[in-house]
């Protein structure tokens, strides 16, 4: 159905409908007729005239108290009848796929005017593919299971798979071998960390926290020690499901007794014939509610193990209430004499730490590129925020103390940013042994600085927002959520002092012994 040709209006026009019953205003050249609507408004009829806004133009009484996307919703887009003679809209619906001109709002690498000694031409290609994909596919979805609280819909899954989006996130590898990623456009031998890093970061611009990890984040760290110590039978038997978005991984490390202290988990394994008997609980379990895989650490006699326990007999999970939504699936998982085949050892008996540590590594720095990318979102919206919103006749940018909130925010979110790329081109020139011999304490740094920095940025920008950040919806709905749940960052895949102590840790060991002042 071709869409209907809107009437031109002049402002003379438009003045005409100032009453009650009787009211047009403008917003943005476009003409709204809220005649019948005003007894509807959310805030109130008397809205509309205690603004002295009926038959005139509300362009920035609106933005003063709403979001651009209320003006694309069905309900409301009835409404306009017309259009400003002579006049355009200034503010455009948003692109798929198109950058940000907010300053800051991007890294320098996708700046117009500006260049980076780390991303080729193809990465922007595949940049602009995976903003247009979570902006089409996985952002109408994310906002529905924030506020529902349900998993991922299967249909999004299957989107993610048939584009190989999955296996991208394990980053480069075996895995990607023969697979056509994002129809064609990085070949797998192509395929490096700054690929992956760009669709942890364009995951992370559409997705609240909560959603972030709902999106498959216990495959993303559950399923490499398979990948990397698994037979080549359970390679077969439980790779090409993941990947294909049909079967589930968490990994359950954690537990009542012991978080950071890997060493000290308590949940066992006991040999019994060519099966384990595994016994134990485990807290806190990214995507344990709907896994069909755990990748669970196990005391055994010969010290600790991690084995790949499929949901089975003996396996029970319940949700676990957090200060995020329930899409993330956290749970609490119950072994009660499960019996595991010795064959889904992943590594050596015994030399399960080496295999969860060298996990780690991957499973924090997923998690500095995704929080560099919400505090980047935090920052275009502080920076609308603080150019839109009037106060005292000015807009808050006229105020010094906004603008020191600002600048400080800047800087974080550019020395995290810098410090994570420098990290990740370290990340391209090692392999999986060399980045765990000389990597594991920077990530551990880095990781502590950039959740920290998270945490500062969040507070900053609640003190530009407002009241509006105390609120899920409206204006500030993104702060809110961020303040609210950043702190999610300074915990899981390592509580940020430990972090911190494990960099100083791995520095104090690699001290030259003829080092004096």
């Amino acid at each position: 159905m071709a869409s209907k040709t809107l009437k031109e209006y002049t402002w003379e026009e438009v003045a005409k409908h100032n009453k009650e019953g009787d009211v047009w205003i403008v917003i943005d050249a476009k003409v709204f007729d809220v005649s019948k609507f005003a007894n509807m408004h959310p805030g109130g009829s008397n809205v509309l005239y205690a603004e002295s806004v009926a038959g005139k133009d509300a362009t920035q009484a609106f933005f003063g108290l709403h979001r651009h996307e209320v003006l694309l919703r069905p309900q409301y887009k009835r409404l306009q009848i017309g259009v400003i003679h002579g006049e355009e809209e200034q503010i455009k619906p948003p692109v798929p796929g198109a950058l940000s001109k907010v300053p800051y709002a991007e890294p320098t690498w996708l700046s117009q005017g500006y260049f980076s000694p780390y991303y080729s031409d193809n990465h922007r290609k595949f940049q602009t593919a995976v903003r247009e994909f979570f902006e089409t596919v996985v952002k109408p979805e994310s906002v529905r299971t924030e506020e529902n609280g349900k998993r991922i819909s299967q249909e999004v899954v299957d989107k993610m798979a048939e584009t190989n989006i999955i296996a991208m996130r394990l980053g480069p590898g075996k895995h990607l071998k023969g697979r056509t990623l994002l129809g064609g456009v990085v070949k797998p031998e192509e395929f490096d960390y700054f690929h992956e890093a760009i669709i942890n970061s364009e995951l992370s611009r559409v997705s609240s926290r909560a959603v972030v990890d709902g999106l498959l984040a216990g495959m993303v760290i559950g399923l490499p020690p398979v990948l990397n110590y698994g037979s080549p039978e359970l390679y077969e038997q439980v790779v090409p499901d993941v990947l294909a978005g049909k079967k589930y991984v968490a990994l359950a490390i954690s537990e009542a007794f012991a978080g950071s202290d890997v060493g000290g988990l308590q949940t066992t394994a006991v040999r019994d014939g060519d099966s384990w008997v595994v016994t134990g609980t485990k807290k806190w379990i990214t995507n344990g509610t709907f896994a069909d895989y755990f990748t669970t650490g196990c005391r055994t006699e010969t010290g600790f193990t991690v084995i790949l326990i499929p949901r089975g007999p003996g396996v029970e999970t319940k949700q676990i209430k957090t200060a995020y939504s329930s899409v993330a699936g956290t749970a609490y998982v119950t072994f009660d004499k499960v019996r595991v085949p010795l064959t889904n050892t992943l590594g050596k008996v015994g030399a399960g730490m080496s295999v969860i540590l060298s996990n780690f590594n991957h499973e924090r720095w997923m998690v500095c590129g995704t929080s560099i990318a919400a505090q980047r979102l935090v920052v275009e919206e502080s920076l609308k925020w603080a150019t839109q919103r009037i106060v005292f006749g000015k807009p808050l940018t006229s105020q010094a103390v906004i603008r020191a909130k600002l600048a400080t925010m800047i800087q974080r979110v550019e020395a995290c940013q810098n410090w994570f790329e420098n990290i990740t081109y370290q990340m391209n020139q090692m392999n999986y042994s060399q980045q765990s011999d000389k990597l594991a304490g920077p990530i551990g740094l880095l990781k502590q600085f950039i959740s920290k920095a998270g945490r500062e940025t969040a507070e900053d920008a609640t003190q530009i927002f407002g009241g509006r950040a105390l609120t899920v919806t409206g204006m500030g709905k993104f702060i809110e959520n961020y303040h609210r749940t950043s702190g999610f960052d300074a915990i899981l895949a390592g509580a940020e002092d430990v972090l911190g102590d494990l960099g100083v840790r791995q520095a104090l060991k690699k001290m030259p012994k003829d080092a004096r002042l």
